[in-house]
């Protein structure tokens, strides 16, 4: 009887594994020209805002803090990815206006969310 009972959980744990969503994960964080590429094993759900100048996204994900610096139009542009409650959080920011765009795609298994920038 309590082989049949640990057979049932263990089957039990294996539906459960394949039935779970797939946890989306911020991979890498790539400078292109005049924005920035960010991988994902599965697509997240996006929300994006400019907001005052700055360009912020945020996605339904996981991942770790990172941040750094790219140019636009040979100018400096700081960006960040930092843990926020709904997820992760992606600001751009510059001492200038920026407007950003962006757009998403399936790329050999991963998803691919390409942000451009502009003044």
């Amino acid at each position: 009887m309590l082989s049949l009972a640990i057979v049932g959980v263990m089957i039990g744990l294996m539906i459960g594994r394949l039935t779970a969503p797939v946890e989306r994960e911020l991979q890498q964080v790539s400078v292109a020209q005049d924005g920035l590429v960010l991988w994902f094993n599965a697509e997240p759900k996006l929300h994006g805002e400019n907001v005052e100048g700055t360009v912020a996204l945020l996605f339904q994900a996981k991942g770790r803090p990172q941040r750094g610096q790219l140019t636009v139009r040979g100018k400096p542009v700081s960006w960040r990815v930092q843990d926020s409650q709904e997820g992760l959080l992606l600001t751009v920011v510059a001492a200038r206006t920026l407007q950003g765009h962006w757009s998403s795609e399936e790329v050999s298994g991963r998803w691919r969310v390409q942000v451009d920038l502009r003044e």
